[in-house]
């Protein structure tokens, strides 16, 4: 099978109600801490991507056997530090950023060295913002130039850190968090705002920790060596993979669609409330509680008109994986959007910021950036009608997905390579868009 998808027509209009797939963040959350939980957790909805079954395979590799029976998942814990480490274990992250940071938080007690590696992406990544607290607690780490592969082996003579978290990453939270599970006393942390499902999950499995917010920054303390028991957890649907039916939606004038079944946690709503203030009426209902989880339906209106907009920096944190897909509405909205500080897009699976950028240059949208701050100059009246090829860019799943959503869209002839990438994060991606009536060979 050609590892490529061509799109040569603009989706139609469409009204539909969808499930989307599960959400990738919890999904590799409650694996692992259903691997330090006391007994047998079950895991239902588990979104079956790559990252995920790669997080599988880690547990598996560190003595924690699981079992899938339908659609739920069964993972047998022997609780904090209930690893069966042999020596020189090798786990491969993959692609998963969030399975590689978060994994180096659970073996800071390892007593065996174990080699942590990753894909060609994951590889150039910057690990130093992890590599640090990690340190702090006395965890011993190889690492050449902050990148993978890295090494680490753990101590029995952890000490609890304070630690102010300034860039507002929940991967390096939870690397932190977890961390200091296994480890005596009470560590802090003064965290940047950032999605918050460590928290939650962990606070729904009644563990010890404590948040108080204050203006941008919530204080964190966790008491450390605390069992708990095993738990059962539905995964809900995930908000990044819902932004490209929100905004495919948005685009395709006379366009109805009802999302079911949504993560809406403020933490990751960002696109929702940037979009609405362009001129976007994307209304949450049904909003209910789960496992710790806000969950709701999503409902959204292609609209004709849309405006630029000034982004509130404060909004970057809740919305950080869907700028590509919002540099797409601004490229259509009425006027020149602002974005400002969005170098936290550069540290993802490719340089998302540096790619988002060309990509709209290449479909004909005038650009200005300075340093980590963008101008989009949109045109309304934007179609295209040229020939497309989208490819190097080291098989990152959002820019297969945003160069999709703008052929179907904006029209033009499409060639997009490494379609495989969806595997990642949504496999079913391309199915969905078929549901809607897009034509994609």
């Amino acid at each position: 099978m050609p590892d490529y998808v061509l799109i040569n027509k603009k989706i139609s209009k469409f009204c539909k109600k969808i499930n989307i797939s599960p959400d990738k963040s919890i999904s590799i959350r409650s694996i692992l801490l259903a691997s330090q939980a006391v007994g047998t957790s079950e895991i239902s909805n588990l979104l079956e991507s790559e990252d995920v079954l790669n997080t599988l395979k880690t547990i598996k590799k560190l003595g924690i056997d699981y079992s899938k029976q339908g659609n739920v998942y069964k993972i047998k814990g022997f609780g904090i530090n209930g690893f069966n480490i042999n020596k020189n274990t090798t786990i491969n992250a993959g692609n998963s950023g969030t399975l590689a940071r978060l994994i180096l938080g659970l073996l800071v007690r390892s007593k065996y060295k174990i080699k942590l590696i990753g894909d060609q992406s994951l590889s150039k990544r910057d690990f130093s913002r992890v590599i640090r607290p990690l340190r702090l607690f006395g965890a011993n780490i190889k690492s050449k130039n902050n990148l993978l592969p890295i090494e680490i082996s753990g101590t029995e003579f952890l000490r609890p850190v304070t630690f102010n978290e300034n860039i507002g990453s929940a991967q390096v939270k939870s690397c932190i968090i977890l961390s200091a599970l296994n480890t005596p006393g009470i560590t802090v942390i003064n965290s940047k705002k950032s999605r918050n499902h460590t928290e939650l999950m962990l606070k729904f499995l009644k563990y010890p920790l404590k948040v108080q917010t204050k203006k941008n920054i919530d204080k964190i303390d966790i008491k450390g060596l605390h069992q708990f028991k095993a738990f059962q957890y539905e995964v809900p649907g995930d908000i990044s993979s819902s932004a490209f039916f929100i905004v495919l939606t948005l685009l395709t004038f006379k366009a109805k669609i009802i999302i079911k079944n949504v993560n809406v946690n403020p933490s990751r709503t960002g696109i929702i409330t940037i979009l609405n203030k362009m001129g976007a009426k994307i209304l949450i209902k049904n909003k209910r509680n789960s496992n710790g989880e806000t969950v709701a339906d999503i409902y959204v209106k292609g609209k004709k008109k849309l405006n630029s907009i000034n982004c509130p920096k404060n909004l970057n944190s809740s919305a950080i994986d869907e700028f590509l897909i919002i540099f797409l509405v601004a490229a259509k909205a009425n006027g020149v959007s602002k974005f400002r500080d969005l170098g936290e897009m550069n540290k993802k699976e490719s340089k998302r910021l540096d790619l988002g950028i060309n990509f709209l240059r290449m479909i004909g949208i005038k650009v200005e950036r300075f340093h980590n701050d963008v101008n989009i100059h949109g045109n309304p009246s934007l179609k295209l009608t040229k020939n497309f090829e989208v490819k190097n860019f080291l098989k990152d799943h959002r820019i297969f997905f945003l160069s999709c959503i703008t052929a179907l869209t904006l029209g033009g002839n499409w060639k997009i390579n490494d379609k495989s990438s969806i595997m990642t994060s949504f496999p079913k991606f391309l199915k969905i868009l078929k549901k809607l009536g897009a034509k994609v060979e």
